[in-house]
């Protein structure tokens, strides 16, 4: 799709997992050990046919899944001694799935960080979530990791889990400190259409709506005084002045939300290069089909207009704790709304007339509703 080597980060979507759940709406398949060595082969050829649109050198690869650990053990190696270094590689795993053995097996395929998703570390609300690991494999596998000497572990954590109290919540988010993790990555739990989980507690979820807002405060205020920085709206990471300089924040999800090009490989996959977009298909079988015949992968292609890539950067840009440079942005922000906004203390600006905006901590805590008004 580009052919001018500008894009800096890559995503690599690996959708294989034990079991898929309930809550879950991404691109997934479960088991299909047989076809792991098929849709590595289609990721290297996808990745040869784009890989004129990388940079010469990249700052962050991710994988994602799907769980990208449950991947066979020889063809995630094979993967990624085949990628391009970069300045962070991050993997995600289920905690289940990582041992000692694919610890280092991470580590000395240059992975440099790893995202795990626990969730809680209540068995009963791990159960409500379809979830497999239990609090000890969660313990475990940081362990491992930290035996393997990776030194930035995120952890995921699920809050508004139906039937979860502020006191189950206070426990998980004491549990995770208690792991002294680098980032902490806390979402509130949606009820998307579709899902099983929708089905069988969209009503709940519905009820409870108006608890969030207290739990997100929570979270906040309880990750806040351990000491960790909140960079973005659902996002924590230790400062660099207790992680002996090191900057902790995603390198990989500051470029999405800081609107910079990025290429992703596999089914489903979104890439974003020079006001292009596409959705490469989620059919696994058509996906290896193409690549397997030399062929570009069937795609959904959208063209941004400039409009649309203004209002994306406000809107994204505004989720982290710093400023938002308003050069060039200008069409897609209400003036009016920022003058509103400001005296209700939902907003700052800096710089005469308006150079940079910001939202206040009161306004972090209604996010997108305080985003949406501020759009022209």
């Amino acid at each position: 799709m580009s052919s001018r080597g500008v894009v800096r980060h890559l995503y690599v979507h690996l959708p294989f997992c034990a079991s898929r759940c309930g809550y879950c709406d991404f691109v997934t398949v479960v088991g299909r050990h047989g076809q792991h060595r098929a849709y590595v082969d289609a990721l290297l050829a996808e990745l040869d046919l784009e890989r004129g649109a990388l940079a010469p050198e990249l700052e962050s690869v991710f994988l994602g899944g799907g769980t990208p650990t449950f991947t066979e053990p020889l063809e995630l190696e094979r993967l990624l001694r085949a990628l391009p270094p970069a300045l962070e590689v991050t993997v995600e795993a289920n905690p289940e799935t990582v041992t000692a053995a694919l610890a280092s097996l991470l580590r000395e395929c240059g992975v440099n960080r790893v995202s795990l998703g626990a969730q809680s570390f209540q068995p009963r609300l791990l159960e409500v979530l379809d979830r497999r690991a239990g609090p000890d494999d969660v313990r475990r596998a940081v362990y491992a990791l930290r035996d393997a000497k990776i030194d930035n572990i995120s952890l995921d954590l699920i809050y508004g889990i139906p039937g979860q109290s502020a006191a189950d919540l206070d426990a998980d988010l004491s549990e995770a400190l208690a792991l002294e993790p680098e980032h902490l990555s806390c979402y509130e739990l949606e009820a998307k259409p579709g899902t099983r989980f929708t089905h069988a507690h969209g009503v709940e979820l519905s009820r409870q709506a108006e608890a969030m807002e207290s739990y997100f405060e929570r979270v906040v205020a309880r990750l806040r005084a351990a000491g960790y920085r909140w960079y973005e709206t659902a996002n924590f990471c230790r400062p660099a002045a207790l992680a002996d300089g090191r900057d902790l924040r995603s390198r990989h999800n500051l470029a999405y939300w800081r609107g910079r090009d990025y290429l992703g490989l596999g089914i489903g996959a979104v890439s974003t290069i020079e006001g292009r977009r596409w959705r490469t298909t989620p059919r696994l079988g058509a996906y290896l089909a193409a690549l397997a015949g030399g062929r570009t992968p069937p795609r959904e292609l959208e063209e941004l207009s400039a409009d649309v890539r203004r209002s994306e950067r406000v809107l994204l840009g505004l989720r982290l704790d710093e400023p938002l440079a308003l050069a060039g942005l200008e069409g897609a922000v209400d003036w009016g709304a920022v003058e509103r906004l400001e005296r209700l203390g939902l907003v700052s600006r800096d710089g005469e007339p308006m150079e940079a905006l910001a939202l206040t901590p009161h306004g972090r805590f209604l996010g997108g509703g305080v985003t949406a008004e501020l759009l022209a």
